[in-house]
């Protein structure tokens, strides 16, 4: 659980609503308005919007456990991936508004129900909104760990604020060349932020810590998803991470789907070859990194193994899910 006060958490909670308007807590820096009526880039403007909340089990297993990682999948980012798998949250704005004490009762209603965390899908452009309603739940009993679950484009400075607040953090590092973060995901300077931001997080929590079950309960989990041609740069991506610390445990995903505005594109407009995923593992024992997540490219036949659907019914979204 948190180790902050709920006295820090409220403190907190106000510096993020003075850097939500005009809006600065992503690498964006678009400077919206989102308290005076102004949507920022991410979509965003002064309510958070959440398309569900429920025990999930497609995480990795000590995100996952035994009970389903509570996972609250909030609508809007401030990337714009154009193979993102969620994209009917993300970009096209599925989900509803819900005030800071709904969402709180949330978090407590996914404890209730035996979860083993809160998992923050997306969160950067609802921080305010998440952290509010953190120090709401906790009044009321909340004490499960919370997980950063992000896109890795964040501003380390945003990042330091969460200290004590966020027990375990979940980054993509997706790319190790701008041009094809740019390119693919809209996001410039990804490579300097996104190092920047794992770096705090590793600061403040370390590796990956696991209680007597395997599950995770503090630390850091690096995501990174391998790309057709070598696009995401995994080599330079492992050694970067090796180079904050070699403990850092990585999740390297073959689940690569080409969807959403993806599907033409001449180099990732097609999923990933098995020899492929596998000179990305090459390439992380070179590396010197000594613990990963991996999957098996020959279970990944299934054309929407990893595909959720959100506009089906909220308990078969990730039907056929495998992770």
């Amino acid at each position: 659980m948190p180790t902050a006060s709920i006295e820090k958490i409220k403190e907190v909670a106000q510096e993020l609503r003075r850097l939500t308007d005009p809006c600065v807590i992503c690498p964006r820096l678009c400077r919206a308005r989102r308290f005076h009526g102004k949507s920022g880039f991410c979509g965003l403007n002064d309510t958070a919007v959440i398309f569900s909340a429920m025990a999930h089990f497609g995480e990795e297993p000590p995100i996952t456990g035994e009970s389903g990682s509570g996972t609250i999948f909030l609508t809007g980012c401030n990337a714009r991936c154009i193979f993102c798998q969620n994209f009917q949250i993300s970009q096209q704005g599925s989900g509803e508004p819900i005030s800071a004490e709904n969402l709180a009762g949330e978090f407590l209603r996914l404890q209730k129900i035996g979860c083993e965390n809160v998992n923050w899908v997306t969160p950067t452009p609802h921080l305010v909104f998440l952290v509010e309603a953190l120090a709401i739940a906790m009044e009321n009993g909340f004490s499960l760990p919370i997980v950063y679950n992000t896109n890795g484009y964040d501003r380390a400075e945003i990042i330091r604020l969460l200290d004590g607040i966020v027990d375990i953090y979940l980054p993509d590092m997706k790319y190790s060349e701008d041009i094809w973060a740019e390119e693919f995901s809209g996001m410039p300077n990804y490579v300097s932020e996104s190092v920047c931001a794992v770096q705090e997080m590793f600061r403040q929590v370390g590796a990956l810590k696991l209680d007597a079950r395997g599950v995770a309960i503090r630390g850091l989990l690096v995501r990174h998803l391998v790309l057709p041609d070598g696009t995401a740069g995994s080599a330079k991506v492992f050694r970067t991470i090796a180079d904050i610390d070699p403990s850092i445990p990585v999740s390297i995903m073959a689940q690569y789907h080409p969807c959403f505005r993806a599907v033409e594109h001449p180099v990732v407009g097609r999923r990933i070859r098995k020899v492929e995923y596998q000179k990305a593992l090459e390439e992380f024992e070179l590396a010197g990194l000594t613990t990963a997540f991996t999957q098996n490219p020959d279970s990944l036949s299934s054309e929407d193994a990893f595909f959720p659907d959100f506009n089906r019914d909220e308990r078969e979204i990730f039907k056929g899910n495998l992770r």
